[in-house]
């Protein structure tokens, strides 16, 4: 259970004060996971209250002006990847323009210590905030010296020699690295959601899908990709997916994540799926009808059989064993 909040304005969360610690956590990864351990360890000790402080949409969006910026995470997926991660209290503060104008030092005042109760603040060593990014950890610490809360920052967590980072994990994702995306996460990349009614051209093509809309999300991965999907029974099961546009459809729509799990029959409309990526396969490719295009599905369903079997993988990502025309 994670009791969520919202707004600058109310009550204190901690009347009793708190350990607390700032970051959008897009995907809330093995760093992530390694600050909110510290933050509960420290609050333990203390005898005060644990804290995360976030943001939605994460700031980059914001400052992204409409310009699509890719997401690890839904804001629903953030919020349960934190709770798994043992976090009870969240201020999931709305980033819009009045927050983005709000000076570092009224931040402090308004958000840590009259909303948060701060007595002691984690944040990682490149942390930014307030008006123009000009809060920083010097700013912190000379502020909380005068105001009476500690500043910590939070060593950098290395995996095989390489920061844990969000904007790592989606370079990872983008290559079509899932095995090097999935060791800085903690976890395989995934994409949640409920099932909802396409066009059914898959099942005449006797490719039946379970599809999910991304809609405001920007996904980091795009292509055609071996997944397993989660929340069916007690098993992953195997499947061959897209997500993109679907260029010999529909001539370039709205983005879907579409799942044709191999030997199923049943009914998934309305039901909340997980699609994991294991690996991709190919790029997303136009057509010139849907006899080439349901050739092209056949050798992509085989594929990513063998790979969920464990009988091969590529040799790299986006490679064939039938390169599809373009």
């Amino acid at each position: 259970m994670i009791s969520l909040f919202r707004d600058v304005a109310g009550p204190s969360l901690a009347p009793g004060g708190s350990v607390a610690c700032v970051g959008a956590f897009d995907g809330v990864h093995l760093g992530h996971r390694a600050l909110l351990a510290r933050v509960r360890e420290r609050a333990a000790a203390r005898a005060l209250t644990p804290l995360a402080i976030s943001f939605e949409p994460i700031p980059r969006e914001f400052f992204a002006r409409g310009t699509p910026v890719p997401r690890l995470a839904s804001a629903r997926e953030k919020i349960e990847h934190l709770r798994s991660a043992g976090v009870s209290a969240l201020l999931s503060l709305r980033f819009d323009a009045a927050l983005a104008a709000m000076p570092a030092e009224r931040f402090v005042e308004d958000v840590l210590l009259r909303r948060c109760g701060v007595r002691e603040l984690w944040v990682g060593a490149d942390f930014r905030f307030g008006h123009a990014r000009r809060g920083d950890v010097a700013l912190l610490r000379e502020l909380g010296a005068r105001l009476g809360f500690d500043v910590e920052v939070m060593d950098d967590v290395l995996v095989d020699g390489e920061r844990t980072s969000s904007s790592g994990i989606r370079r990872h994702l983008a290559a079509g690295e899932f095995d090097a995306a999935a060791s800085l996460l903690g976890r395989r990349f995934a994409i949640g959601g409920h099932v909802v009614r396409g066009q059914q051209l898959g099942r005449k093509l006797g490719y039946p899908t379970a599809n999910i809309r991304l809609g405001r999300r920007t996904s980091p991965v795009d292509g055609i990709f071996a997944v397993r999907v989660h929340g069916i029974g007690d098993r992953a099961w195997p499947a061959v997916a897209s997500l993109g546009v679907r260029p010999t459809v529909d001539g370039g729509g709205e983005p879907l994540l579409e799942a044709h799990l191999f030997d199923f029959d049943g009914d998934l409309y309305g039901r909340r799926i997980e699609v994991e990526f294991e690996q991709k396969l190919r790029d997303e490719l136009k057509f010139d009808d849907l006899d080439a295009m349901v050739r092209q599905i056949d050798r992509d369903a085989e594929q990513a059989r063998a790979i969920l079997a464990g009988e091969k993988r590529l040799r790299r990502t986006g490679e064939s064993r039938d390169p599809a025309p373009i």
